[in-house]
């Protein structure tokens, strides 16, 4: 008898910030645990997460997260939780204490970049991250493109 056993995804993600990566260069990331309450998780579990235009900030000591949308569950009972509420990131003190000094130095700012499961444990991906100029993002546009084109010449030589 044989049993095939499908790999699972070490971490697999919820949600991806498709703006990031195009309109921030990334210094540094950091992993963060994020608070949730009642049945987020399980709407995080159906993916209903978007990360489009979400950021964070240190304030008063902690880290919190904005623009996060958690689509409420359908299922839950009781008392609805707002879907862009903002959110509290769970990180050491040192490293709270890190990011602030980078971010008050100016020019910087902590953009999500993917939220995603480990273990059974919801983290969300960080980016210390300086934001691009247009012409950074039109340089960026042109190396995908040629890129592409080279794979595209590479897959027409190999056949």
């Amino acid at each position: 008898m044989v049993f095939f056993v499908m790999a699972e995804s070490t971490n697999p993600v919820i949600a991806r910030n498709p703006s990031a990566g195009r309109d921030f260069i990334f210094l540094e990331t950091i992993e963060a645990g994020i608070e949730l309450n009642g049945a987020e998780v399980k709407s995080l579990r159906a993916h209903r997460a978007n990360l489009k235009d979400s950021f964070a900030r240190v304030d008063g000591g902690q880290v919190w997260l904005y623009g996060l949308d958690i689509s409420p569950y359908e299922q839950a009972g009781g008392v609805r939780q707002e879907p862009k509420r903002v959110r509290r990131l769970l990180l050491h003190r040192v490293q709270i204490q890190r990011l602030d000094g980078r971010l008050a130095a100016g020019g910087l700012t902590l953009a999500a970049v993917k939220l995603y499961f480990k273990g059974s444990i919801v983290k969300v991906e960080l980016a210390l991250a300086k934001g691009k100029r247009e012409f950074d993002k039109r340089e960026t546009i042109k190396k995908r493109e040629i890129d592409l084109e080279i794979s595209r010449a590479l897959r027409r030589n190999n056949k």
